[in-house]
């Protein structure tokens, strides 16, 4: 294990929530705002994940007020306070960027059992 792998192994999460593509998540976010601190919550359906180790990221996307909003967060971030799955969704493809096109019932997502 050369230096660069042991100091990204040292920055990683040792608890990750287990989620996958097609999920419905809570991402809760620490926000800063001058001395204050506050969590927020983003919710929506998770449409993709890349990279691995410190690096890895997920995208997840959500309506509000019929405008579709995406945000990408880094997994190991510091910011990030927990996510909580909220369903399972099945789904056969790694990437959901057709979801993009959709709203409304043909944007839905199956339960997985």
């Amino acid at each position: 294990m050369n230096i660069m792998e042991k100091v990204n192994a040292a920055q990683c999460k040792s608890e990750v929530t287990d989620f996958s593509i097609g999920d419905t998540v809570k991402v809760h976010t620490k926000i800063i705002e001058g001395d204050n601190e506050r969590i927020q919550i983003f919710a929506g359906v998770v449409i993709a994940r890349r990279g691995s180790g410190i690096n890895e990221s997920f995208t997840v996307r959500r309506l509000a007020y019929g405008q579709g909003m995406e945000r990408v967060f880094p997994i190991h971030s510091p910011r990030i306070e927990k996510i909580e799955v909220q369903k399972r969704g099945k789904v056969r493809r790694a990437k959901l960027y057709y979801l993009r096109e959709k709203v409304g019932k043909s944007a839905r997502i199956k339960d997985r059992e």
